[in-house]
């Protein structure tokens, strides 16, 4: 396809999210179009629905559309589709810049720098790196927390220390670790 893509699969089905520069102007065209990705997707096998985020002014110029379906077939079934093809030949001209692919999926949001042109390191790099920065950050959440809930005089007990740990390990990895890692071991991770 000629756009950003991430396809994302997870237990209710299937989803691309596709991203567009709409050239300056275009804006209805671009409407209208929209309306026709609509209205195919709708009778094609296993469509669930479509969400389109537009532009915020003054801070992103991108409009975003999510399709989900069933499933992974189903929707590489919709993406491989002559209607499909159609669509994307049609909407060229309204798009201001040619676009790039990108294919996400699983934790490689964590490991794909900006602008990375869809390059991924190797699984087994992938495995290392947030394995070495998991296990500190729990072991760290687990000494913070246990004793602060003996202090507060909260229930001690592994389902609630596990689902503060998890919890509180998930953000640091997240917002705090793994964009700033990443960019640390980011030559060994691509070679």
């Amino acid at each position: 396809m000629e756009q950003n893509e991430a396809t994302v699969t997870t237990k209710e089905g299937a989803t691309a999210l596709i991203t567009h520069h709409v050239r300056e102007g275009k804006e209805e065209s671009y409407k209208d179009w929209l309306d026709r990705v609509a209205s195919a997707c709708q009778s094609h096998t296993g469509y669930l629905d479509m969400h389109v985020i537009k532009p915020v002014p003054g801070v992103t110029e991108t409009h975003s559309i999510m399709l989900r379906f069933d499933t992974q077939k189903h929707l590489d079934q919709w993406l491989e589709s002559d209607a499909c093809q159609s669509l994307i030949e049609k909407v060229q001209p309204i798009l201001g810049q040619n676009e790039d692919i990108y294919i996400k999926s699983g934790l490689d949001f964590w490991f794909t720098p900006k602008g990375a042109k869809a390059q991924l390191p190797n699984c087994w790099k992938q495995f290392l790196v947030t394995w070495s920065a998991i296990y500190p950050i729990s072991l760290i959440f687990e000494l913070i927390v246990t004793p602060s809930l003996n202090y507060f005089q909260l229930p001690n007990n592994l389902y609630v220390s596990s689902f503060i740990v998890t919890g509180l390990s998930v953000w640091a990895m997240v917002y705090v670790v793994m964009p700033r890692y990443t960019r640390l071991v980011q030559r060994w991770l691509f070679d």
